[in-house]
């Protein structure tokens, strides 16, 4: 059973460090903030919620705060990109190949007012 629980933990550092470096090369080669920001909000998150699961199956009395750590992981790193990229949109720095932006009417709406 212990062999077991190494072997997950083990496939989930893989993993996990898979998704991390996905993130950082999306990190590097994407063109814009907005794209950035997906790839690290969306893949890196993935990959540290792997790492963590990992630790906790290493050291299983870790249970309850891995489970508390994973959910705020879940839910704020695609709260912080978003943040990230609503606050690049408000400093005005462009979108590359935009074809639709609906935040522009929405602000040239609140201007008229």
């Amino acid at each position: 059973m212990e062999d077991l629980r190494y072997f997950l933990a083990a496939l989930a550092v893989l993993v996990g460090t898979a998704f991390a470096v996905i993130g950082i090369l999306g990190l590097v080669r994407l063109p814009d903030v907005y794209a950035r920001m997906h790839a690290v909000g969306k893949v890196a998150t993935f990959g540290v919620v792997l790492l963590t699961v990992a630790a906790v199956l290493v050291l299983p009395f870790g249970w309850s705060k891995g489970l508390v750590l994973i959910a705020l992981l879940i839910l704020g790193g695609p709260v912080t990109s978003h943040a990230i990229g609503s606050a690049a949109y408000r400093l005005g720095i462009p979108i590359k190949g935009v074809r639709r932006d609906d935040l522009a009417r929405h602000r040239a709406g609140e201007a008229e007012l």
